[in-house]
């Protein structure tokens, strides 16, 4: 795992949008998983600013895969993983609806919608590099705490924390569902490629536990402790709890320039 505290949010989403277009140059059929909230929207921002201006790279081959996707939201709603990811990333750079997937949250899909995703994730030819947040409490997509760490594409209850968090982008957390589907932490750790965000004093704690704490299901995000190839970009302030902050940021200054993230 490579922690690189920076100071500002901008700072993690240059260097995250640096990381995603060299993914999307290097490889002939470039796999991008996809997450939503807060913490990732500068990095997307980021990304479309560049392919506007002309200097990103080209996204024709690209596919994404979502994270995860609420249960009960009506088709089309405007706060569905789907409709979120296509307005704040995939439809600006050009990626086509029918490249861009998620879990099957409709009524009669539910049943099997955790093993045909992860048939899809198989047949893709899995992930080369997977955006992640953490959770205030450590979860990971919706992996809440207790989640086990081999798990797979299934459907979970959210907490309340978690659905007064996600209050925000709904009128209020009535309106906030109570049932997604998530990939599993297993599925996660089948990515080539884990780069998690995190920025804010709110997630300090939560990321401290994550990289420096022990590997439990109490924190679903220290799972990413198992994983060979796992950057860490944090701002300054969720940087604050970190042990080893300087440590970790005096091995980022000292690496070789053809050594990439």
């Amino acid at each position: 795992m490579e922690v690189v505290p920076l100071e500002t949010s901008d700072d993690v989403a240059r260097l995250a949008a640096d990381v995603i277009e060299t993914v999307v140059r290097a490889r002939t059929s470039p796999v991008l998983g996809l997450a939503t909230g807060s913490t990732p929207l500068p990095t997307y921002r980021e990304l479309v600013r560049r392919h506007v201006a002309g200097a990103g790279p080209s996204y024709d081959a690209v596919r994404c895969f979502n994270l995860d996707e609420y249960i009960g939201l009506p088709p089309g709603h405007p706060e569905s993983y789907r409709a979120t990811i296509a307005r704040e990333l995939t439809d600006a750079l050009g990626i086509a609806p029918g490249r861009v997937h998620g879990p099957d949250p409709t009524p009669e899909g539910l049943p099997t919608a955790g093993e045909r995703y992860e048939a899809a994730l198989a047949a893709a030819g899995g992930v080369d590099v997977q955006v992640l947040g953490i959770g205030s409490d450590g979860h990971l997509a919706f992996n809440e705490p207790g989640s086990s760490l081999g798990s797979l594409t299934r459907l979970k209850t959210l907490t309340e924390e978690t659905r007064r968090d996600n209050a925000r982008f709904f009128g209020s957390i009535d309106e906030v569902p109570r049932h997604v589907l998530t990939q599993g932490l297993g599925t996660i750790l089948r990515a080539r490629h884990l780069l998690l965000l995190v920025t804010g004093a709110g997630k300090a704690a939560a990321l401290a536990a994550a990289v420096e704490g022990p590997l439990t299901a109490s924190c679903p995000a220290s799972v990413l402790q198992l994983h060979p190839h796992v950057t860490v970009l944090c701002d300054g302030p969720a940087a604050a709890g970190l042990a080893r902050r300087d440590h970790y940021r005096e091995v980022y200054d000292a690496k070789p320039a053809w050594q990439g993230l």
